[in-house]
């Protein structure tokens, strides 16, 4: 038995409407289409679709059996219709997304809720984890897309490295703010919070500490740029950091200055390269890079 689809249709439209023209009206074809819809649906089924009674049509007592899983079925097309619009239209499906900790409290809610304001059928999982971690779950597949740092070229791994621009930071009242620009040489004495010693935005920082002939004065050491941001604006030492990170603490009484020479600390965004990547995971990671614009070195 060959079922049509437009043949469910009429056969629901006029269930529904009691009229072939008004079936006809609401379906846009005329009515004699209509009436043969119904006649070869009825042959196709084996039984007598309609009676007429005071000028309606009446569902049999087998169409109205047959019209709760005809519906169910149209019920169901329309609602895969409407998701592959919105797959195609990036309002519908799940991403998943691992980034660094200081990121998912920090930076990423306001990314992320921007980016679903229109995309109420989109689903995340947000991760967050050291960059040797996140490497591992891109590598496995196991995440659409990463933001990391001190990101190394691999082979499974596509990456886009984004140099973000860095500035020194201090709790109101620090004599420095007096400067507009803030160098190694004015550090010297300031006990400096800092990236762990292994990163390589520290290894950088130091280099540009030892190029000025001073020591830097290592007091406390964190991973994430937003630890540094909360000790310093408690009046804890100074610190150079994302300026990103810190214009999200200028309300806790922190003070931010140029740093020179220039220090930038690099991001990567990051996807698994041997699996094609959803149009909602390009999407995502090219409005999350137009995020980060602001503050490109």
């Amino acid at each position: 038995m060959t079922v049509r689809l437009r043949q469910l249709q009429a056969f629901r439209a006029v269930c529904q409407l009691g009229a072939m023209t008004r079936a006809a009206k609401q379906l846009g074809i005329s009515q004699p289409a209509v009436s043969r819809l119904l006649a070869s649906f009825s042959d196709t089924v084996g039984f007598q679709l309609f009676e007429r009674k005071g000028g309606q049509l009446i569902p049999t007592q087998e169409s109205r059996f047959l019209l709760k899983e005809v519906g169910r079925l149209l019920d169901g097309l329309d609602h895969i219709s409407e998701l592959t619009h919105n797959l195609t239209h990036r309002k519908a499906g799940h991403l998943r997304i691992a980034c660094l900790p200081g990121f998912a409290t920090s930076h990423m809610p306001g990314v992320l809720s921007r980016f679903l304001e229109n995309r109420p059928d989109v689903t995340v999982t947000l991760e967050p984890d050291r960059p040797e971690r996140i490497l591992e779950w891109i590598i496995g597949e196991q995440y659409d897309c990463g933001i990391t740092d001190g990101f190394s070229d691999h082979p499974a791994v596509e990456a886009e490295s984004i140099p973000m621009r860095t500035v020194c930071i201090m709790a109101d009242g620090n004599p420095l703010a007096a400067n507009e620009v803030i160098r190694p040489e004015d550090l010297e004495s300031e006990p400096i919070i800092h990236t762990r010693r292994d990163s390589a935005f520290f290894k950088v920082l130091s280099q540009a500490f030892n190029a000025r002939n001073v020591e830097m004065n290592s007091w406390i050491e964190t991973r994430q740029f937003t630890a540094a941001c909360a000790l310093v604006s408690e009046g804890t030492g100074v610190s150079v950091v994302s300026e990103m990170d810190a214009r999200g603490y200028q309300d806790r009484r922190l003070i931010i200055r140029r740093f020179e020479p220039a220090v930038p600390h690099v991001l990567s965004l990051v996807r698994p390269i041997h699996s094609a990547p959803s149009m909602l995971t390009l999407e995502f990671m090219e409005f999350f890079a137009g995020s980060l614009r602001p503050f490109r070195q």
